[in-house]
């Protein structure tokens, strides 16, 4: 996410699209797309033709990154979701949507088993340029693969009633406005995807991907026991700045300091969702209570406005278990805002990332480096 918003696409209300799976079906023949929006379809149903659907087939090639290990064991399902919406009036954002899509197709080693199920969540015009990027980068791709297109005012739907109260803590605008659920959608993800899906990985598209995405996959073995989330650290004083009261008011606190000993927040651009083990945790659900919310807020003085991230963020300072997280080279956040607005003495201590990195983050529209 950038560091002062969401500023790659997302809108305030969207205009409700109309089914389009059929005509799909037969020009873009490289993939299996199914429209998730009106006509009564529903994630379960359409998870089920998915799954009776085999992915699309591919040349085999050389693998890495435990492919052979999953081929023998029957492969694995691999989901991963990215936001494309307002995209006919943003040139830029269709040149990051295709630049991190043919940087992660560049470097995607899959096993003869496994399967990439890319979930597209978006709307109208938008809709049909992702699914044209798609098709011109999937062909000839050397793996399995399913394209997923969601309706984003069908999620909308699914989302406020859930996250409606969390809303007027963590969002940018006055108020609970309906259009504002779409930015919580990795926070009750696990209540609204079919529970054929366990896992699920909810990227950025101001990415650029440097290493297999079937590594990053991989990452959910590391998950500690009782954890829900894979998420790195956020890499500016963001959260330094918005926990200004109660770092006052708790001058010994290690709330918003830098790593490796501080808790500087985290960053959404790149999630690991373990939705089986969301909708198992009793505790995290609980923590989605307004109640909780409620509470949590006015212990931590919290006013956000980068919606799950903010959310992710207070929820990690009191209950840090929940989380795994990500070494920084999986989110090399890029964003030098806050060095230019009040904190350039600290900065470095929150910017630097030793490692070689996997995936790079452009936020707040700051350039990638070219390879």
């Amino acid at each position: 996410m950038a560091a002062m918003g969401r500023g790659w696409g997302w809108g305030r209300g969207w205009a409700r699209s109309q089914p389009c799976a059929l005509a799909l079906a037969a020009a873009l023949a490289v993939c299996a797309f199914y429209y998730l929006g009106g006509g009564g379809e529903t994630f379960s149903s359409a998870t089920r033709r998915l799954r009776a659907t085999p992915p699309s087939p591919a040349h085999r090639h050389p693998q890495r990154g435990g492919g052979e290990a999953a081929a023998a064991g029957g492969g694995r399902d691999l989901h991963l979701l990215m936001m494309f919406t307002k995209a006919e009036r943003s040139p830029a954002l269709r040149a990051k949507g295709q630049a991190a899509l043919r940087s992660l197709l560049r470097h995607g080693r899959l096993g003869g088993g496994d399967a990439l199920h890319l979930h597209l969540v978006t709307e109208g015009a938008s809709r049909d340029i992702g699914l044209g990027l798609l098709r011109d980068l999937l062909r000839g791709a050397a793996f399995r693969h399913q394209v997923i297109v969601h309706d984003v005012n069908e999620l909308t739907e699914k989302l406020f009633p859930i996250v409606k109260a969390m809303q007027k803590h963590f969002s940018a605008g006055s108020g609970t406005y309906y259009s504002d659920s779409i930015f919580f959608l990795s926070v009750a993800m696990h209540r609204i995807m079919p529970k054929e899906i366990t896992q699920i990985i909810q990227v950025d598209l101001d990415l650029k991907y440097k290493t297999n995405i079937r590594d990053l996959f991989d990452e959910f073995d590391n998950f500690p026991e009782g954890a829900v989330i894979g998420i790195a650290r956020e890499m500016q004083p963001v959260y330094r700045h918005t926990f200004w009261q109660y770092r006052r008011e708790n001058p010994q606190t290690k709330v918003g300091d830098p790593p490796p000993d501080g808790l500087p927040g985290f960053n959404s651009g790149v999630l690991l969702l373990n939705l089986e083990a969301m909708r198992q945790s009793k505790l995290y659900n609980q923590l989605l209570e307004p109640a909780m919310v409620q509470k949590l807020t006015e212990k931590y003085h919290f006013k956000g406005h980068l919606g799950d991230q903010d959310f992710f963020t207070m929820v990690g300072m009191e209950h840090p278990e929940l989380f795994h997280v990500l070494d920084c080279t999986w989110n090399r956040q890029l964003c030098t805002w806050w060095k230019d607005h009040g904190y350039s003495d600290v900065f470095d201590q929150y910017f630097q990332c030793e490692g070689e990195v996997k995936i790079y983050h452009g936020n707040c529209n700051t350039p990638i480096p070219e390879d």
